[in-house]
């Protein structure tokens, strides 16, 4: 028939960051979402692409009206608050390339922050960050971020401890299939989220996770989760929860060790042929310095895990072969760094490191990859070239950067100074999502002149920038799809008509590029599928098996040779293990560094040169405690990556009352008068949010868990301190660097309290904590 609404669906696949699907389309909308055949666990987020084309779609170029009547004098409104007006294409393309001219021209490149972090989307050509950076450095450069917001302390302590960076390790993660065959014991502080597992940076074609893990249990694995929430393991895993008050793990840790060094049940042989300053460490452990043994029954007063188990559980790791495992969100808090180092001198107390199913591991359960022994493809990406300007801060950093131009900060044993930023660039990224302490960032937002969003979404982001450009998903573009950590190559060949006038980044930035006289240097001369068939000849030169492009562009998915089920599985540091004079570690000595002397060096208080407990400025067993009595854990979701696709029907249909559903304990809820379902107002001196509560004894008492990703609403937009309406912990969280050496995110460092909603109620946390003990619950 030749009516498009009547044609037949078109089939086409598409790669996301949760897996492979199978797209239909018809007349221009998709009416079908299919996982992939071939994945024997896909995420239920795909289903949320059916909502491509939801009402939040930005349809047009938008302009505040506060900053184009500003313009040369200063905004009129305050970014949050204000009107939009929508403008063609190509005004609004003149205006952004005369604002970078302008900003270029009298502040230089480093007043540009173009640092863009962010997920985007899956796809190796259409990466909003990769093309932002290409573009920025084709004009002259800018201020850039390092690390991220998952793991930043694991990434810059563990180069001091083992000699390589953190994503190196993850890359040689012991893969589960040797724990199953070999484990004992898996103890996991954090647990091993599985719901994190369906996630993969540029995707995953099978989610094997899960499998792996229960086929370790049906061979007799036990696992321990170590987590203030039963959930962080899997209930078929049959896990004992040993629940402990959050930011106390590494105290946890240090209990264990001294039983094990009292008791002599450590391995003293192994720490003193593969390890380095053991004796000053143990000093420490016995409080030689100061009289307080690091021992089970001072463990047990800070974590609240009772003495006698933890002695039990340090003579059953030592009895046994025994995997830690560490997740990525016990080191977002205050002093992050301290539990990964304080877990690889636990292992190495064991002395199991580098054995089948024995040693340490970071991140089981974080993302789909980590242990998943798949086989590994490197895959091409768009080059983004060199950035001559010698500015950045670490990503979680921001807020620090614009209310503070010209201030000094330590990083790394670096004595750095924060750029004086005049103008924000942002594409594929929500830091109204990400970021701690959003009010904070609401004022700093302010201070640039100017901020230049992409966005397919009406995102809180999006809605507090002067200029928004709307960009394409994954569906209206075509691209490569795949993960270097995967072994499967998807053809993203495009499935339905950009939404409005939306356009991809890559047309955006070569319009852009052209006003400003780079066009060239931009494109090397290549269109959109130009540049499709360079990554993938370049990917053909390495792997001569890949069919033709156009071949391989008509039958959607590739996978490599799968990894021949005799090969060895991965065994992280078994070849250090088996001759360490012959296998160094990049570290200073050749060996695991117990104890740093560079880091010693550094004089950082709050990062001294061993592992040790520093009590964290937010928790249950500190003073703020009383006015603020329950911690809040604000975790990855179910039902989305972070906030994307947050409007989707799997992300909603979990909500409460259109609410982020937050989780808390019968007998703090009784306490409160709180009921399940109820409409509940989060609070601290920080902010105030809304969000429905859920009455589970899935979390212990004194903690309340609220996933991260519900958009940022405020009542009253662009007013610092407002009540968030849909549930956002970052309104919450503290905006502060886990410590002067990784200045990562410190998330899970946050103490709340909950009330009953009454509507009209201010909830100003300083006055009116209680106010709505005697209302009825919800609205």
């Amino acid at each position: 028939m030749s009516s498009a609404s009547s044609a037949r669906p078109q089939s086409t696949f598409t790669m996301t960051h949760w897996g492979i699907y199978e797209i239909q389309a018809s007349g221009g909308r998709i009416v079908d979402v299919k996982p992939w055949k071939n994945d024997p666990e896909p995420s239920r987020i795909g289903r949320s692409l059916l909502s491509v084309d939801h009402p939040s779609r930005v349809r047009a170029p938008m302009v505040s009206k506060g900053w184009l009547e500003g313009r040369g004098g200063g905004r009129r409104t305050r970014r949050g608050g204000g009107e939009f007006v929508e403008l063609p294409w190509d005004e609004a393309l003149d205006l952004v390339a005369e604002e970078l001219e302008r900003v270029k021209r009298t502040y230089g490149n480093a007043a540009i922050y173009a640092g863009s972090y962010g997920w985007a989307s899956a796809g190796r050509f259409h990466h909003a960050q990769s093309q932002m950076h290409r573009f920025m450095n084709v004009v002259g450069g800018y201020t850039r971020s390092v690390n991220n917001y998952s793991f930043a302390a694991a990434d810059i302590i563990v180069p001091y401890v083992v000699g390589c960076s953190y994503r190196e390790l993850q890359g040689a993660m012991t893969d589960l299939s040797d724990v199953a065959a070999n484990t004992n014991l898996l103890l996991s502080f954090g647990g091993i989220p599985l719901k994190n597992a369906q996630i993969e940076p540029g995707g995953q074609g099978r989610h094997v996770v899960g499998g792996l893990l229960r086929k370790a249990r049906r061979n007799g694995c036990r696992f321990v989760n170590v987590s203030p929430l039963r959930e962080d393991v899997a209930p078929e895993l049959e896990a004992e929860w040993l629940p402990l008050r959050p930011n106390s793990d590494t105290a946890l840790m240090l209990g264990l060790a001294h039983t094990l060094y009292a008791e002599r049940l450590y391995d003293r042989a192994f720490v003193e042929r593969y390890t380095v300053g053991f004796d000053t460490f143990s000093r420490y452990l016995l409080g030689v310095a100061d009289g307080q043994a690091r021992d089970a029954d001072w463990a047990a007063a800070v974590t609240g895990v009772p003495a006698a188990r933890i002695r039990e559980l340090a003579r059953e790791m030592a009895s046994t072969r025994t995997m830690i495992n560490v997740s990525w969100s016990i080191q977002r808090a205050d002093h992050g760094e301290q539990p990964y180092w304080m877990a690889v001198t636990l292992a190495a107390m064991l002395g199991q490191i580098g054995l089948p199913g024995g040693g340490f591991a970071f991140g089981y359960g974080a993302v789909a990859s980590i242990g998943s022994g798949m086989p590994r493809i490197r895959m091409p990406s768009l080059p983004s070239l060199h950035n001559p300007v010698d500015s950045y801060i670490p990503v979680a950093r921001i807020s620090d950067m614009l209310l503070d131009p010209g201030g000094a900060f330590d990083f790394n044993g670096q004595r750095l100074t924060y750029p004086d930023v005049r103008l924000i660039y942002w594409a594929g990224g929500n830091p109204f999502h990400h970021h701690q302490d959003i009010n904070r960032l609401l004022e700093a937002w302010q201070r640039p002149e100017t901020v230049i969003v992409h966005e397919p979404f009406w995102t809180a982001t999006a809605r507090h920038a002067d200029i928004v450009l709307p960009a394409t998903t994954v569906l209206e573009r075509n691209d490569l799809g795949g993960s270097s950590q995967d072994n499967v190559l998807v053809a993203m060949r495009q499935a339905i008509p950009p939404v409005g006038g939306a356009r991809n980044d890559y047309d955006i930035f070569a319009d852009l590029a052209r006003r400003l006289g780079v066009a060239e240097t931009f494109t090397d001369g290549r269109s959109e599928m130009g540049w499709l068939r360079h990554l993938y000849a370049q990917l053909s030169e390495r792997h001569t098996e890949l069919p033709a492009f156009d071949d391989f562009w008509a039958q959607g998915v590739y996978e490599f040779g799968a990894q021949d089920s005799d090969d060895a599985p991965r065994r992280m540091l078994s070849e250090f293990r088996e001759n360490p004079e012959a296998h160094p570690l990049s570290t200073p000595s050749g060996r695991i560094e117990i104890r740093s002397e560079t880091i010693g060096d550094y004089g950082y208080s709050d990062c001294p040169e061993h592992p040790i407990w520093l009590e964290p400025s937010e928790w249950l067993g500190g003073a703020t405690a009383v006015r603020y009595p329950l911690h809040l854990i604000s975790n990855q979701p179910a039902t989305r990556l972070h906030s994307q696709w947050d409007h989707g029907a799997t992300s909603q249909d979990a909500k409460i009352r259109g609410l982020e559903a937050i989780r808390i304990h019968p007998h703090d809820a009784a306490a409160r008068n709180i009921a399940d379902g109820g409409v509940v107002v989060v609070c601290n001196d920080r902010g105030r949010c809304l969000a429905g509560a859920r009455v589970t004894d899935a979390v212990m008492p004194g903690v309340v868990v609220l996933p991260t990703g519900a958009p940022f609403e405020p009542e009253h937009p662009g007013v610092v301190g407002s009540l968030d309406t849909r549930g956002n912990p970052n309104v919450l969280t503290r905006d502060h660097g886990t410590s002067r050496l990784a200045q990562g995110a410190s998330a899970q460092t946050c103490l709340v309290d909950i009330v009953r909603y009454v509507s009209g109620e201010s909830y100003d946390p300083l006055t009116n904590s209680g106010a709505a003990t005697d209302a009825a619950s919800g609205t």
